[in-house]
């Protein structure tokens, strides 16, 4: 078990004591770790957990690493806020969501591009992803993306980093796709600095309705 994982589930076991339902007593607990709105900027954060600052509907939301799952393709991030709110990272995408107005479950990405050979990439790559979406019981949506370089935005939400320093992507539906539902472009910013690329700021939209930004939080961090 990862330090993050242990560390985590010491408090909530801590925080659940002899209540009846862990599941709640476990969101209880985060509500004490986590804040919402316009003070997450400033707010004094436990170093012990890692953060991710969301912003969605007008809402800026922080959410803590609950635990990191392994998979053949790259570990899965699974951040929760104090609201209920799930999101499943893998490589920076997003491979799950739940407690938003949509809901992407069971998202499978079966031929993730790597960021540093698409960053050396003169021409779009596309690649596929598969998804399952509630509300509406939409399952198996197969998604045809297409991915490129693109400059830095000058309309990102970035936070406290300089855009021109990381390398931008932009990730849209390509227009052949499947999908019943063409989806806003998403963007990720990548970091890279002698090694792996990792994203540190994306755009996502679940839904034409549903669009959120993440950012790696603290910046810099």
């Amino acid at each position: 078990m990862n330090l993050v994982k242990h560390w985590v589930l010491l408090v909530l076991v801590a925080a659940i004591g002899g209540c009846a339902s862990g599941g709640d007593a476990a969101f209880a607990t985060a509500q004490s770790l986590l804040w919402h709105g316009k003070g997450i900027d400033e707010a004094k954060l436990d170093p012990n957990f890692r953060y991710l600052r969301l912003t969605i509907g007008g809402r800026v939301v922080l959410l803590a690493l609950g635990y990191l799952d392994s998979h053949s393709h790259g570990t899965i991030e699974v951040w929760y806020s104090a609201e209920r709110e799930v999101v499943r990272l893998q490589n920076g995408r997003l491979v799950g969501a739940v407690g938003l107005p949509t809901e992407w479950r069971n998202v499978v990405l079966p031929d993730l591009p790597d960021w540093e050979k698409l960053a050396g990439s003169t021409t779009a790559v596309q690649w596929s992803r598969v998804r399952d979406v509630m509300p509406g019981y939409r399952y198996g949506l197969h998604d045809r993306l297409s991915v490129a370089v693109i400059p830095a935005p000058w309309n990102s939400a970035l936070q406290a980093l300089d855009p021109n320093e990381l390398t931008w992507f932009e990730e849209r539906l390509a227009d052949d796709a499947g999908s019943k539902t063409m989806l806003p472009v998403a963007r990720y910013a990548v970091h890279f600095a002698g090694g792996p690329g990792v994203v540190v700021y994306g755009e996502q939209c679940l839904s034409p309705q549903t669009c959120f930004t993440w950012q790696r939080w603290p910046a810099g961090k």
